[in-house]
């Protein structure tokens, strides 16, 4: 029989490309890392190409040889998925599409990431408009919005939750009675389940190695306004669960798995980390530990190897700021704290040689060792505007977008 592990791997096979893309939110393997590598830069790193790019914070994902980009397009309420060619910057397809009126204090433009999968292109709008391409011809398949479908409420900040593909079917998070998570057939866009009942928050579904013994699936995790769940993406069934205190905005970071925890954070509850075991006869989820200082808003942090935990925390107030802090995964201490790497936001990846890589909400590209004894920075250079996008690393290239366009550089020199 093959191991949990191998199911697991098959699964996220199933769902995403070669490690040298990046086809969704949070990389190939939904955690933040690659096995590529940045070199320091002596200047900044060199410009590939640049094209112009409508509002939004969705983050450019990389598949096949594409970069795909979700925009809104200016003075109007339409929204554009744009594809290019990823060595030359050249533009291979462009499809819009009509939606509600939005207005929002952050962007006016997607938030939620695209995922690639199966030679398909999946986008979920700001006003919750979900869509199905060929990755190849741009041709759209299937469209579909939920909101509408199920009269659920649009979240506070427009829908941010990136859609997650398992096997055949595409997870979103919607929110509300009985639609907190939904899951629609990837072909078709038809309905194959629909569970929980509250309003949806800002983080996206991950994924965990299977905790039910009864079952193959891995576990898919999601983090309500009330709590974090782990669902078996073939019914929609709850395996475990554990309760959060109540964020009624729904702002948080994806949570982050590895080594057995599942990490969650709030500005309210702090970071918790949930540890996941499964008995003979049930799967229980049980705090590990929790550290109400390690607030965070909603920049998502990564875990490196088996112990190290790289979290952006937030302070509103007397003046906003965002801090990088190292902190020991099985036990919640803090090694280090990097105050001032940004405002509100910093998107943060991990290399495959021990490095990380990250994008201020300034513009400026910071490539940092991970190393739990002191923050050591290698290089750093403002590549773009004001962006709440994490970086991109895929085939030896850099992408970060800001709100105007989207900028290709090269990762080694």
């Amino acid at each position: 029989m093959m191991s949990r592990a191998g199911l697991f791997t098959l699964f996220l096979v199933a769902s995403t490309s070669s490690a040298a893309d990046w086809p969704q939110w949070l990389g190939p393997r939904r955690d933040g890392g690659t096995p590529e590598i940045v070199a320091p830069w002596a200047d900044k790193p060199k410009v590939v190409w640049r094209q112009p790019a409508g509002a939004g914070f969705s983050v450019p994902v990389v598949a096949g040889g594409r970069v795909f980009i979700h925009a809104a397009v200016k003075d109007k309420e339409v929204e554009e998925v744009v594809a290019y060619d990823a060595a030359t910057g050249k533009q291979l397809w462009r499809d819009s599409y009509e939606r509600g009126p939005y207005t929002g204090a952050v962007t006016v433009g997607p938030q939620a990431t695209p995922a690639v999968a199966g030679g398909r292109v999946y986008t979920y709008g700001i006003t919750g408009v979900l869509s199905c391409y060929q990755a190849e011809s741009g041709k759209r398949l299937w469209q579909i919005n939920p909101y509408k479908k199920f009269g659920a409420r649009l979240p506070t900040f427009g829908v941010c939750s990136s859609p997650l593909v398992v096997g055949d079917r595409i997870i979103v998070a919607v929110g509300g009675k009985g639609t907190s998570v939904v899951a629609f057939d990837a072909d078709k866009g038809d309905v194959v389940w629909q569970v929980l009942d509250e309003p949806a928050a800002t983080t996206s579904p991950v994924l965990l190695p299977a905790s039910n013994p009864d079952s193959p699936a891995p576990d898919v995790v999601v983090m309500t306004t009330l709590r974090v769940v782990g669902l078996n993406p073939l019914d929609g069934k709850v395996n475990w669960e554990y309760p959060l205190a109540f964020n009624p905005a729904g702002t948080a970071p994806t949570p982050l798995v590895g080594a057995g925890f599942v990490v969650t954070s709030t500005q309210d509850n702090g970071t918790v980390a949930v540890r996941v075991e499964a008995t003979t006869d049930k799967v229980e989820a049980s705090r590990a530990w929790q550290e109400k200082e390690l607030a965070g808003y909603f920049s998502t942090g990564v875990i490196v190897g088996k112990d190290q935990l790289y979290l952006i925390t937030n302070k509103l107030k007397p003046v906003p700021h965002a801090a990088l802090r190292c902190v020991d995964l099985k036990t919640g201490k803090e090694h280090w704290n990097k105050t001032g790497v940004g405002y509100f936001h910093a998107g943060i990846l991990r290399t495959g040689d021990g490095k990380l890589l990250l994008l201020t909400d300034s513009g400026q590209l910071r490539l940092i060792e991970a190393n739990a004894k002191e923050f050591k920075q290698l290089a750093m250079a403002k590549v773009c505007g004001g962006t709440f996008v994490a970086p991109v690393l895929a085939g030896g290239r850099i992408y970060v977008r800001d709100d105007k366009e989207v900028i290709c550089l090269r990762a080694t020199e």
